[in-house]
């Protein structure tokens, strides 16, 4: 039926199923009191299960497969552990591993991943791989403690108040854990291609009520040739930042040549009209090293931090830096990033959806080479553009900037990824009305967001928390937290929602 609507009466109906799509709470006795029954019981037992999850540092190694990490063997080695001491059984298949329950040629799937996000230790109270539980009373503290070890142990617990329950089961309950989510989906699509996969899915890696929509991640990759400079002028010899792609940097430091203290004066006094963000200046003899310090985030969502990147560079915005590397890495990011989100410097790149937001555009990480500064800029595309309408529209800015600028800038592969949107699934009426019956908000209604997660490999997929709407979501921060009142209100509504999808 819907290949028959013409493009522009497609366009409005997806606009109209992911706007209007709301339901009244309800749910049934049997769900709710099972629910209930996982919390009284199982608490304490879900934070011991998240404890030993947290201690594996189970980061990406580059040139090491997962199935050969240390890391990844013990955690698959442990979470195996904890799934049959629960009664549920194991699936091995390398990247892939499956925590089932029941029987059934239906199936429903929890999607989730073991895998982090690197964090930098110096950045945490204590440890980032140990749970912390004191630093901040009401907060478990440490990675991957809301993406996405938080979510498996939460969802073991709600598999286990089902068994112990003995509720009958019509579909059987299986637990992806994907090995892999944050670095190379490669083996997951293979897996996707060759195996038969549940028909009902749930992601438990984004945010409720329940997604539907998804931006494209793109990377855009310019290298800057450094030229060594011999002059009494005063130019940035150094500038740094960030931590991993998908991560809004909190800091970033640069280093000043042939400065002296009315430059120091100038910039201090600059320094003063910022907030959110701290700087630091330091003038040795003629070297002026200033460091700049703002607040991570996930990448999809950068209005949840402080870019330190493009702060430091408007701050050194007062000046026309000499062309050699990292002056013109400085000159570039000022005049065609700046202190926006959404790429609106960028010659005619920026624009967006009425339902998926606008595009956004965040430099994260900027890499040093031996003869050239390296600039990644993380974008995040809403539908509207296409790939190559995208792609023109910045390499024409470049190219202009170029031969103004006399910059020797080069374009390395530029990574534009395509966004992702579900039509109507059957079961978006269920999960709605459990979320809705548990935090009491009225009204729910599908999103979008600007991460991407595993949801769009499998059929019927849409994610399912575990972020509340509205709220700061702290995965790839180097402040990584879920509240316990949030870990038992996730409890409650995935044994609930298995419930549902399952009898």
């Amino acid at each position: 039926m819907l290949k028959k609507l013409p493009a522009l009466s497609l366009s409005l109906f997806f606009t109209f199923c992911f706007t209007q799509l709301s339901y009244a709470a309800t749910v049934s006795s049997l769900a709710d009191q099972t629910a209930q029954y996982a919390v009284d019981t199982y608490q304490q037992a879900m934070v011991d299960s998240l404890a030993k999850f947290v201690i594996h540092n189970t980061v990406a190694t580059e040139g090491l497969s997962a199935n050969d990490n240390p890391a990844h063997i013990a955690f698959k080695k442990e979470l195996k552990q904890q799934a049959l001491a629960l009664g549920l059984d194991f699936q091995d298949h390398g990247y892939i591993v499956i925590v089932g329950l029941g029987q059934g040629k239906e199936r429903v799937g929890i999607i989730t991943h073991g895998d982090i996000q690197p964090a930098n230790p110096s950045k945490w109270q204590k440890s980032p791989f140990e749970l912390d539980l004191t630093s901040e009373p009401g907060k478990l503290i440490g990675r991957g403690t809301e993406d996405d070890k938080g979510p498996i142990s939460t969802a073991l617990y709600a598999m286990k108040a089902i068994k112990d329950k003995n509720i009958k089961l019509n579909k059987r309950i299986e637990l992806y854990v994907y090995m892999a989510e944050e670095s190379d989906w490669a083996p997951l699509q293979e897996y996707v291609k060759n195996n038969t996969l549940p028909q009902t899915n749930i992601t438990i890696d984004s945010e409720y009520p329940i997604v539907t929509a998804e931006k494209g991640y793109g990377t855009l990759k310019f290298a800057f040739k450094k030229q060594k400079l011999s002059t009494i002028e005063t130019y940035i010899s150094h500038f740094e930042g960030g931590y991993f792609g998908s991560q809004i940097p909190e800091d970033a430091k640069a280093v000043i040549e042939n400065a002296d203290i009315s430059l120091l004066q100038n910039l201090m006094h600059k320094v003063q009209k910022y907030s959110g963000i701290s700087f630091d200046l330091e003038l040795k003899g003629t070297t002026l090293t200033i460091s700049a310090l703002g607040k991570s985030a996930h990448s999809s969502k950068p209005a949840d931090g402080v870019n330190a990147i493009p702060y430091l560079a408007d701050l050194l915005s007062g000046t026309r830096w000499r062309n050699n590397g990292a002056g013109t890495l400085v000159n570039f990011i000022n005049d065609n990033i700046g202190l926006g989100l959404e790429g609106k410097k960028f010659g005619d790149i920026a624009y967006r959806d009425d339902f998926m937001g606008p595009m956004t555009v965040s430099p994260t990480v900027i890499k040093q080479h031996d003869d050239n500064i390296e600039l990644n800029i993380n974008i995040r595309r809403p539908r509207g553009k296409t790939a190559n309408q995208l792609r023109a529209e910045i390499n024409s800015v470049v190219a202009t900037w170029k031969l103004t600028n006399m910059a020797k800038l080069v374009e390395l592969d530029h990574h534009i990824g395509d966004p992702w949107i579900q039509g109507d699934v059957p079961h978006a009426k269920t999960l709605l009305s459990v979320f809705s019956h548990f935090t009491g908000i009225k009204n729910a209604q599908a999103v979008a967001i600007g991460g991407g997660t595993n949801s769009r490999l499998f059929p019927n997929a849409v994610s399912f928390g575990p972020s509340m709407p509205n709220t700061e979501y702290t995965g790839h921060s180097e402040h990584e937290f879920i509240t316990m009142k949030q870990f038992i209100l996730n409890l409650k509504m995935y044994t609930a929602a298995m419930i549902e999808l399952a009898r």
